[in-house]
């Protein structure tokens, strides 16, 4: 080994273990063409693409793909209720996919949910897709170690998620992690170290309570981009924005008045620490509700987010015609009744963004009722299931809080920007190191000085 190939193996460059692609369909946009063919050539990869820009039809094609080289199914794990609609995507785009959660193959694309991994023998499959990937973020959770457990086995691997790193880039460790690459204690160690105790935002690079190592920024992106692609639209990655432009989305912030005195204080002030933000939550459970259903009173589709089973129950009480879907239910139920909120049978319906808020598509609905908490991802999640790419009306959203949740609703609202401008600089740096390796992988003939 020479000194260069020692160095080039100290950059964890992953290099590319795919094919070339076999199928290719009509129905892909070219920019879809172009992610699902990185994918495809790079054999491990992620695709960081936002809401509506049509991951399950590219995950599907590059399943496809994977099922022609190595003659073996590929299976796609998914959110819970998630599964029904990917088959039915698949029937669309006559890629043949199949159901299962008995642990046997139900196709030559096997979709399950997560929750069902461990009832399925990793020998079997050529592939595994991970969509809504995100859930991989919980790096201590059990579900993590299970899909980590089950992929490091199988030798094509592909990661899908609109919000691959909701709050700090730290979180992208997991994914790389899952694709058998760097871990993620190993990523910190390489590329991050302690942050400095200080009120400073000048850094804006600045992961959870980490921050780049000197000269390891561009390193870090240059590592990225060795694995995975990111972009909020088509235009991020050099194609047209054609048919993939958002309609506007209206922020409707209601604070109502709780007719319960606070027996602390005279007045109503905002509550401070998770403790008093609890008890204030369900001291004003029924004004919110009652603010939620009257909200909800139209002709049209309405998603009532709640957090507590309480509220749930509640707005599925007062609110004429809701059904209420929690995570007690069957997975029969649920899937029964997304399925029928999306047919237009059920014309409200209420549920916890933990439970509907992940990969579901309600573009006919666009109107939302949201109580806020601490998670921006659950309130990302849960508002761009109507609020993506194919909703055809303005998105409405009413925010219900009160006077004494005035600092959840800041701190949701300081996330959601704090998340905008981490992701845009997440799609601008990793487009950025790639036309840096373009030029890098140029061929310059240089031309020696006379005098040499």
């Amino acid at each position: 080994m020479t000194y260069e190939q020692f160095i080039e193996s100290k950059t964890q460059l992953g290099a590319d273990g795919g094919f070339e692609p076999t199928f290719m369909p009509d129905f892909l946009f070219d920019f879809q063409k172009h992610l699902v063919q990185w994918a495809v050539r790079k054999g491990r990869a992620a695709i960081f693409a936002d809401c509506g820009l049509g991951k399950t039809a590219m995950q599907l094609v590059w399943a496809q793909n994977i099922v022609e080289k190595t003659n073996k199914p590929v299976l796609i794990l998914t959110p819970l209720a998630v599964g029904a609609q990917t088959v039915k995507e698949g029937d669309k785009f006559a890629v043949e996919c199949g159901q299962s959660r008995t642990g046997k193959v139900a196709g030559k694309i096997t979709v399950t949910n997560y929750q069902q991994l461990h009832k399925f023998n990793w020998q079997e499959f050529g592939g595994v897709v991970c969509d809504e990937s995100s859930i991989l973020k919980n790096f201590d959770g059990e579900i993590k170690k299970q899909v980590t457990e089950f992929m490091r086995r199988i030798q094509y691997r592909l990661l899908c998620t609109a919000t691959a790193a909701p709050n700090d880039y730290i979180e992208l460790g997991t994914s790389s992690e899952a694709l058998g690459g760097l871990g993620f204690v190993d990523m910190v160690n390489r590329f991050f170290k302690k942050a400095e105790q200080t009120t400073s935002r000048s850094d804006e690079f600045r992961a959870g309570i980490y921050r780049f190592r000197g000269h390891a920024e561009q390193n870090f992106w240059r590592w990225i981009c060795s694995w995975a692609r990111a972009c909020r639209m088509p235009s991020d990655i050099g194609f047209k924005n054609d048919g993939f432009n958002l309609p506007p989305l209206q922020m409707v912030e209601h604070v109502i008045k709780c007719k319960t005195p606070n027996p602390d204080f005279l007045f109503d002030l905002p509550a401070h620490g998770l403790a008093e933000q609890r008890s204030e939550c369900r001291r004003t459970l029924t004004e919110r509700c009652e603010q939620a259903a009257i909200l909800a009173d139209t002709k049209n589709p309405v998603i009532a987010w709640c957090h507590l089973n309480s509220e749930g129950d509640l707005l599925e009480k007062i609110i004429p015609g809701a059904v209420q879907v929690d995570g007690g239910d069957d997975d029969d139920f649920k899937e029964e009744t997304f399925s029928a909120f999306s047919a237009g049978q059920i014309r409200v319906l209420v549920s916890k963004p933990v439970v509907a808020g992940y990969g579901l598509n309600w573009q006919h609905c666009a109107h939302q009722t949201f109580f806020p908490s601490h998670s921006f991802e659950q309130w990302y999640q849960a508002i761009r299931r109507s609020w993506r790419f194919g909703q055809k009306k303005q998105v409405r959203v009413d925010m219900i809080t009160s006077e004494g949740e005035a600092d959840v609703l800041k701190n949701l609202q300081r996330k959601a920007a704090q998340a905008e401008q981490m992701f845009q600089n997440l799609v601008r740096l990793i487009n950025n190191e790639l036309r840096i390796e373009k030029q890098n992988n140029a061929v310059n003939n240089q031309e020696i000085p006379s005098w040499l």
